[in-house]
C-alpha cells in the first residue's frame, strides 16, 4: 500500500519505512513556531517543566504579530515575556517591531521553511507551509512548549483526500476563490483531521501567492494540513530564500485517499464567503446588493506583494466609495518596502486607505480596524465567525484582494471586472 505526500514526510520524520492513517507517531521537528498570544501560554508550561533550554536555539521561532505593535497594557506584557525568554535562552529567531510580518507570511518569505520540512506552530495557520511541499500544522500551546523543549510532536496520520486541479483561473479569479470554492463544497468540516492533498496539471498555473493562500485555510475545511506537491516553481522560490537543499517527496501511484475531488480551474468564479462560517460561498450569480462599511487587505491569507498588485491595480486613479474605511496591510517589512518602491503605496493612500504597519490586528479583532455594531467588512482574511473582527453584531465577508478593492471602490460587495 502507497503513501500520500503527506504520509512520507510523516514517515521520514519518524524514523519508519512507511506509515498508515490512524497512525500514533512521535516525530522530530524542523521548526516551532509561537506568537504573541501563543507564546507567552506555552513558556509558562515549558518552565513548569523544568527544562533548562530549548532543544534547538535555531529552531524555535517567535513572531510578535498579532497586538503588535502593542495595542494595550497586556499585550505588552505578554511581547516582553517572550523578548525575555528569547535573550534569556538564546533564541536566534525572535521577530519584533521594526522586523517582523505576519508569521505565515515572515517564514516561507524568510526562506525558513522549505520543501520536506515538518513544522508545529501554535497559530492555525501554520497549515500555510504546506503550499512548500512541507508538512505543517498547528498545534496548541503545551505542545509547543514540548516542541520547544523536546524538538518532538506526537501525531496521528492523517488520512488524505485528494483535489484534482485541472485547466487554469480566469482573469480576476485567485487562489482565495479556489479555496472558498472547495469550502463551499466540502464544508468547514468536510476534511475533519485530513490531509487535503492538491495534485494535477492545473497546480502548475497557480502562483506560489495562490499555493500559499490556498493552504493556509486548509483548517478552515477542518484539515490536519493542506499540501501541494513540489515543481520548479515551488524549487525556485525555496532556492531564491534558502540554502538548505529541498527534500522533495511524491506521493505514491497507489497511495490511498478516503476520496477524490476533480476541480476544473477554468469553472472557479469569484467567490465571496458570508456571514458567517467560510462555507457559506457564493458567487455573483447569487450576490444581492450589500453596502459595507470597511475594507481589509492583508492578512497571513493574502497580504503578499502579488495581493496588493492585484489591489493596487483595480484602486489605482480612482477613490474608495464615501462612508467606506479601506485598509492596507502589507504583511512583512519587505513587502511593505517593495510596495512602496513600486508605488503601491501612493495608490493606496491616494484612493482613500489607511496602510498600516505589519499586523493581523484587524482579523481577529484585535485592532487597526475593529467593527462596531451593524457594521459589514469585506475581508481577505480567512475567517468570517460571529465577532471575529469586533462586534458579535458585525458581519464579515471573505474575499480575494480583487473583489474587496473593487467592493471598496463601489462601496458594496461587488465582483472585480
Amino acid at each position: 500500500m502507497g503513501m500520500t505526500m503527506t504520509q512520507k514526510i510523516l514517515a521520514a520524520h519518524c524514523g519508519e519505512k512507511h506509515v498508515e492513517a490512524g497512525q500514533i507517531i512521535q516525530a522530530n521537528i524542523d521548526l516551532v513556531l509561537g506568537n504573541d498570544i501563543t507564546t507567552p501560554v506555552a513558556i509558562n508550561e515549558f518552565n513548569k517543566s523544568g527544562c533548562s533550554c530549548v532543544y534547538d536555539q535555531n529552531k524555535v521561532v517567535f513572531v510578535m504579530d498579532h497586538f503588535t505593535p502593542n495595542k494595550d497594557i497586556k499585550a505588552a506584557e505578554q511581547s516582553k515575556q517572550i523578548r525575555d525568554f528569547a535573550k534569556d535562552k538564546g533564541i536566534v529567531n525572535c521577530f519584533d517591531v521594526g522586523e517582523m510580518g505576519v508569521e505565515h507570511a515572515l517564514l516561507p518569505e524568510r526562506g525558513m521553511v522549505i520543501c520536506g520540512d515538518l513544522v508545529i506552530g501554535a497559530d492555525s495557520h501554520t497549515c500555510t507551509y504546506g503550499a512548500l511541499g512541507a508538512f505543517s500544522t498547528g498545534v496548541g500551546s503545551t505542545d509547543m512548549a514540548a516542541g520547544m523543549a523536546t524538538g518532538k510532536v506526537w501525531l496521528k496520520v492523517p488520512s488524505a483526500i485528494k483535489f484534482n486541479l485541472t485547466g487554469q483561473l480566469n482573469k480576476n479569479v485567485y487562489g482565495k476563490d479556489v479555496i472558498l470554492h472547495i469550502l463551499g463544497l466540502i464544508g468547514v468540516d468536510g476534511a475533519l483531521y485530513k490531509s487535503m492533498e492538491f495534485a494535477g496539471d492545473g497546480v502548475a498555473s497557480l502562483s506560489i501567492s495562490d499555493r500559499l493562500c490556498i493552504a493556509n485555510m486548509a483548517i478552515e475545511c477542518g484539515a490536519k494540513n493542506g499540501i501541494f506537491p513540489v515543481d520548479e516553481k515551488t524549487l525556485e522560490y525555496v532556492r531564491a530564500r534558502s540554502n538548505r537543499e529541498p527534500v522533495v517527496y511524491e506521493a505514491d501511484p497507489d497511495a490511498v485517499y478516503e476520496r477524490v475531488i476533480d476541480i476544473d480551474l477554468s469553472t472557479v468564479k469569484q467567490t465571496v464567503a458570508f456571514p458567517h462560517l467560510p462555507e457559506n460561498a457564493r458567487t455573483f450569480d447569487d450576490i444581492p446588493d450589500i453596502p459595507i462599511d470597511q475594507v481589509v487587505i492583508g492578512s497571513c491569507t493574502n497580504g503578499r506583494l502579488e495581493d496588493l498588485v492585484i489591489a493596487a491595480d483595480i484602486l489605482r486613479g480612482k477613490k474608495v466609495a464615501k462612508g467606506v474605511r479601506c485598509i492596507v496591510i502589507p504583511a512583512t517589512q519587505k513587502i511593505y518596502l517593495d510596495a512602496m518602491e513600486m508605488g503601491l503605496l501612493r495608490d493606496f493612500v491616494e484612493a482613500g486607505c489607511a496602510v498600516s504597519t505589519p499586523t493581523c490586528g484587524p482579523c481577529l479583532g484585535g485592532h487597526m480596524g475593529v467593527l462596531a455594531k451593524g457594521e459589514r467588512c469585506v475581508a481577505t482574511t480567512n475567517r468570517n465567525f460571529v465577532g471575529r473582527m469586533g462586534h458579535p453584531e458585525s458581519e464579515v465577508y471573505l474575499a480575494s484582494p480583487a473583489v474587496a478593492a473593487a467592493s471598496a471602490l463601489a462601496g458594496k460587495i461587488a465582483p472585480a471586472e
